[in-house]
């Protein structure tokens, strides 16, 4: 049965309409239509659950066949990217996670997703793509799962990617904790749904939605770094995260001001600091060289030089006791 997949793509907004986005293709007088979605893109769209723990207990089957669990890809100390897609999809699906992937599977490299990371999948992080169509098995499943590893192409990974499948139930609920909604289409004989890729922490709960079938890199290594917590990636990585926050109208991680201010007053106080603290240090050593009695400053110098036996100072007198700085020098009186 050929089935043609809705073209859809959607902002990154809390919640994305798709019956909006369309209809908003009209001007003027076509404002009014926006309320006057069609029937079969009625409740397309996805709604985010930040935070929430996604049902790990949950039965699927992977690409060879086994029985697996969701949360069999999780507590692992990786961050899991999930996607919802069907493998009989003739476009979306495949823009997707060519997207994902960052190179077509029998083409060039796109420079983007996963390929333009330096981590290696299943090392720092795990994909898992479900099938939401109960119709399809493993017989899809594997062949899918074959040709994305095969194209990644990274030495010694042979893993990280599963592609699952599963009954109706479960793939439902799956998608109804990430948000996702979806529906088939008896007119059209296709399934409406948008393009989405969701992240997960370790311990299954969702951190970040990004939208669209195509992933800048450096969005796609902030998203996973902070879903592990910072426990991934180096000590640079770890300050970028605190420096930058998601931005949801831009679908990118832009700098955050505030901690960047916050940062800089905490600098300038310190610097600031130091310094005072080196002045009132240098000012006590200064005051305590010339305080009476202290052994310092001029009185102590000729202390040195009358005991220097290399010195020839001719007459130089004796220091008068309690004469407090002045010496008698050839007969003169001399501070």
């Amino acid at each position: 049965m050929i089935r043609k997949q809705l073209h859809l793509s959607f902002s990154p907004r809390r919640r994305v309409s798709a019956a909006v986005l369309l209809s908003g293709l009209c001007c003027g007088s076509a404002l009014a239509q926006v309320d006057a979605r069609p029937a079969d893109l009625e409740g397309i769209d996805i709604v985010e659950h930040l935070n929430d723990t996604l049902p790990l207990e949950l039965e699927f089957v992977d690409a060879s066949g086994k029985p697996v669990k969701l949360g069999d890809y999780f507590n692992q100390g990786k961050p899991v990217i999930i996607t919802l897609n069907y493998y009989e999809c003739p476009m979306l699906c495949s823009l997707q996670l060519n997207g994902l992937l960052g190179r077509k599977p029998a083409g060039m490299d796109l420079g983007q997703g996963i390929m333009g990371l330096e981590w290696d999948l299943s090392d720092k992080y795990e994909i898992v793509t479900v099938s939401f169509d109960p119709s399809e098995g493993p017989d899809l499943a594997g062949p899918k799962q074959e040709s994305y590893l095969k194209a990644y192409r990274r030495e010694g990974v042979k893993t990280g990617w599963h592609f699952l499948t599963g009954t109706a139930e479960n793939s439902k609920a799956l998608a109804e904790a990430i948000g996702f909604n979806y529906k088939w289409n008896e007119e059209n004989n296709q399934w409406a749904h948008a393009a989405a890729i969701y992240i997960a922490t370790p311990q299954g709960r969702l951190s970040r939605y990004l939208y669209g079938v195509s992933y800048d890199p450096a969005t796609l290594r902030m998203a996973l770094l902070e879903a592990s917590e910072g426990k991934i990636g180096n000590t640079i990585d770890k300050f970028l995260l605190w420096c930058f926050h998601y931005d949801d109208y831009s679908g990118q991680y832009t700098l955050a001001v505030m901690n960047i201010m916050r940062a800089l007053g905490f600098v300038t106080m310190v610097a600031l600091g130091v310094g005072l603290f080196i002045l009132w240090r240098r000012d006590c050593r200064r005051h305590s060289q010339l305080a009476p009695g202290s052994g310092g400053g001029f009185m102590k110098d000729v202390r040195e030089l009358r005991n220097d036996p290399r010195a020839d100072f001719g007459e130089l007198s004796r220091v008068e006791p309690g004469a407090k700085g002045v010496v008698s020098i050839g007969g003169q009186r001399s501070t």
